[in-house]
C-alpha cells in the first residue's frame, strides 16, 4: 500500500514541469498575475484547441500568454484584453463563446429543427387519421355483410 502511494506521489511530482506557465512569464505583481491567469484560462490554444493557453505548452499559447500579460501591464481592462485578442484571432479563441445572434442560432437551430420535425409528424398523423382507409363495399359485399350480421 505504501509503495502505491509513493508511486502516485512520484508520478504527480514528475508531471509538475508540464504546467504551461513558465517562471519567466510570471508577472511580479500578484494581482496582475492573477488577472492574467484568469484571462489565460478563458482563451483557447489555437494549436491544441481543447486546452486553454494557460494549460498549453505550444509556442502560440506562450505568445498569447505573453500578449495577455503585456496588455494587462499596459493598463488594459480584462474586457479590452479579450476584445483585442478576439479581434486578431476571432471568436473561436474564446473557450466560452459570447452570447450573440450567431451563437443563439448555432445552439438554437437543433432545438428548432427537432420541434419542427415533431410538429410536422403530429400534423401528418392527424391528417392521416381523418382519412378513411380502403374502398367502399360493392353491392355483393354489402349484401353478404348484411346477411352475416343478421345471423
Amino acid at each position: 500500500m505504501m509503495r502505491r502511494l509513493l508511486l502516485a506521489v512520484v508520478l504527480l511530482l514528475m508531471a509538475a514541469p508540464a504546467f504551461a506557465v513558465n517562471p519567466d512569464e510570471v508577472l511580479a505583481d500578484p494581482a496582475l498575475e492573477a488577472r492574467a491567469r484568469t484571462l489565460s484560462a478563458e482563451l483557447r490554444c489555437m494549436v491544441c484547441q481543447n486546452q486553454s493557453i494557460d494549460d498549453s505548452n505550444a509556442d502560440l499559447a506562450k505568445d498569447l500568454r505573453l500578449l495577455v500579460r503585456e496588455r494587462i501591464t499596459d493598463g488594459d481592462s480584462d474586457e479590452a484584453v479579450l476584445n483585442y485578442i478576439v479581434s486578431r484571432y476571432g471568436e473561436f479563441v474564446l473557450l466560452k463563446p459570447r452570447v450573440s445572434m450567431k451563437t443563439v442560432l448555432l445552439w438554437g437551430a437543433p432545438v428548432l429543427l427537432v420541434l419542427a420535425g415533431g410538429l410536422s409528424l403530429l400534423v401528418f398523423a392527424r391528417k392521416r387519421a381523418g382519412k378513411p382507409t380502403g374502398s367502399k363495399l360493392t353491392a355483393d359485399e354489402q349484401a353478404r355483410l348484411s346477411e352475416l350480421l343478421k345471423k
